[in-house]
């Protein structure tokens, strides 16, 4: 079993280049078990970036990615094989994608899309999948009438629900969320927020979270990372962070929120 006190994911001193651009550099930082990190910045400071590195998209040039798997072992998730990292991309991780049908097989049922996670950690009883199916529709609050219906005639907050659903079916141990309620309305963005919370909550997750908005960081985030032109600039508690900026870029994004 996992220890409480030990990290369950590390990053030391990660940095990504694309040539002479710089995407992130030298970003260290542990996340323990049930802990939601929330990270923030401008477009272009490097977020998304990070993530992709963090979530074995995107090789880094430098430093390390560290997870400590189910068998209380630490491995660099860049030194085990492509196999072994795709397995704990099915099984372990969960990337939730601003953008939901970068996330759902559009051409497969609702129902599919669920069941597929289950089959690939080694469901095969279609009843079993397809009960589960339902059942975690409706903890997303999709009709399982819907069960059979293509994602492509949801609502786009009804295609981020079931991205949700499709990721955190199989019982993940992080989920890695990219502006997670980007680009939807703000009342549908407000009902996706409780269920993330209400699920995080629930299953013990922990989380990175990317976002721009500082509001979706209070709501969901434990702790909080700024970061400005690929580097974190603040780090801390997020109501300390965001009550209390002492870098002079943080402080500018909380005074831009409060004149809005």
């Amino acid at each position: 079993m996992i220890r409480a006190d030990a990290p369950l994911l590390s990053a030391q001193g990660v940095g990504c280049f694309f040539g002479p651009i710089r995407g992130c550099e030298d970003v260290s930082f542990d996340l323990y078990p049930g802990e939601v990190l929330g990270v923030v910045g401008e477009s272009g400071s490097g977020k998304t970036t990070l993530l992709k590195a963090l979530s074995a998209q995107l090789e880094p040039d430098h430093g390390r990615v560290v997870y400590r798997n189910r068998q209380d072992d630490a491995i660099d998730i860049y030194e085990i094989g492509e196999p072994e990292r795709r397995f704990l991309m099915r099984t372990d991780w969960a990337f939730v994608h601003q953008n939901p049908r970068d996330g759902l097989r559009m051409n497969v049922s609702a129902g599919a899309n669920v069941g597929e996670r289950l089959m690939a950690v080694g469901w095969r009883h279609y009843g079993n999948i397809r009960g589960e199916a339902v059942d975690w529709l409706q903890r997303v609050e999709v009709d399982a009438g819907r069960i059979d219906d293509l994602p492509r005639t949801f609502s786009g907050g009804m295609q981020q629900r079931l991205q949700i659903a499709r990721n955190l079916v199989s019982g993940p141990r992080i989920a890695f969320m990219d502006e997670p309620t980007g680009g939807l309305d703000v009342s549908v963005q407000a009902r996706l927020l409780d269920l993330i919370r209400s699920l995080v909550t629930e299953l013990g997750l922990s989380a990175i979270v990317v976002t721009h908005d500082l509001a979706v960081a209070r709501l969901l985030a434990h702790r909080l990372m700024v970061m400005k032109q690929g580097h974190v600039v603040e780090a801390g508690l997020t109501d300390q962070v965001l009550d209390d900026p002492q870098h002079p870029y943080t402080q500018l994004l909380v005074s831009s929120i409060l004149r809005t």
